[in-house]
């Protein structure tokens, strides 16, 4: 999106609410800079591919079947399968090693993967809220089973790469589990930072920033000139809502068209979600990626969900932290500056992003 002409560039650095110590630079004039107009990345569309291991037809193709919907039907709906190719693997355990400063602890846990839909080249917004809906129900159904499995695994991330930009190596539409012994640092620093601001509110952060996104109304004014400098309006960051959901455009996002989607009522574990909700999980997030392909033309994204750890000494954190799902389009390349400095550079103003997706006519 380009910046126009009429409105004043924005140069501000944003700090993360929950966690202070990411910030983002907002710099709407660095998207004049000129540079080669791209085309948005082609996807296969295509319904069946006979030489892809993940269509109907190809199930002796890939590695052992964990469990697939519906149970022992040949047109299933989605497989759950072992990774090929794991980041980390069940085989064994071993002691961790300590040399001097250097430490490693054994790679051990699951990586395993979602064929999420029977039709190869099916995005997101063209599955229907049922699917959908039956999707993350298998999510549930399988982070819970890899937590009885195995006592030592302390988290199960679940995420969607979702073309070459976002890491995808398979067109076939699919997602991952990978379930470790840690707790992945950036979840920690939100449970961590949460809890504080708890500790000092008696609020979750998360509760109030939902909040504040559907109530809060302020206009900000230059003490010198009076001049307004920004109207913060009700609902600007909205992008979508259904009766138990809402989709957020962060105030400091990290990614152009980033979208948060979190529970209006307060929750901690995504396990606790009934299926009932999951429905209206399901059409917040149909609707808010059809806005986004709509807006960027062949979306390429991430998603990831962020729970509370599994552990007892989580477990008060409870009433603080409050589980979500994060979408992070691909549009650009993190620069030398962005890699050196840790400062991710926006250079969409996030209001303006949220306004263009709201008016996406679905």
């Amino acid at each position: 999106m380009e910046q126009q002409h009429d409105e004043k560039p924005l140069r501000e650095i944003r700090i993360n609410p929950i966690v202070p110590s990411e910030s983002v630079l907002v710099a709407t004039a660095r998207s004049m800079r000129p540079r080669k107009k791209e085309e948005p990345a082609p996807r296969d569309t295509r319904r069946h591919v006979p030489e892809c291991a993940f269509c109907r037809g190809n199930e002796s193709q890939t590695p052992p079947e964990i469990l697939r919907q519906p149970p022992g039907q040949n047109d299933w709906e989605m497989r759950i399968v072992e990774n090929l190719y794991p980041v980390l693997g069940n085989e064994h355990s071993q002691p961790g090693i300590i040399f001097g400063l250097q430490q490693a602890i054994d790679g051990y846990g699951r990586h395993e993967v979602i064929v999420d839909h029977f039709q190869h080249g099916i995005a997101i917004h063209e599955m229907s809220p049922p699917h959908l809906q039956g999707l993350f129900g298998l999510y549930q159904q399988r982070m819970a089973e890899l937590y009885r499995m195995d006592a030592r695994l302390r988290y199960v991330l679940v995420f969607k790469n979702f073309g070459p930009a976002a890491g995808a190596s398979m067109a076939h539409t699919h997602s991952q589990i990978i379930a470790t012994p840690v707790v992945p640092q950036n979840v920690y620093d939100e449970v961590t930072n949460s809890e504080q601001y708890f500790k000092r509110q008696q609020r979750c952060i998360f509760c109030t920033l939902i909040d504040e996104a559907l109530t809060y109304e302020a206009t900000i004014y230059a003490r010198d000139s009076g001049h307004v400098v920004r109207k913060i309006n009700v609902g600007q960051y909205v992008v979508e809502r259904g009766q138990h959901f809402v989709a957020i455009k962060p105030f400091a996002s990290r990614y152009e068209w980033e979208v948060h989607v979190l529970p209006l009522r307060h929750q901690s574990n995504f396990l606790e979600v009934s299926h009932a909700d999951l429905a209206d999980l399901a059409q917040v997030l149909q609707r808010t990626m059809a806005r986004l392909d709509a807006v960027i033309g062949g979306a390429q994204f991430n998603f990831f969900l962020h729970t509370l750890p599994q552990g007892e000494e989580y477990q008060p954190c409870q009433p603080s932290y409050h589980w979500h799902l994060e979408i992070a389009p691909r549009t650009s390349i993190p620069s030398g500056f962005e890699l050196g400095s840790g400062l991710f550079v926006n250079t969409i103003s996030p209001e303006q992003a949220a306004e263009r997706l709201r008016a996406v006519v679905l």
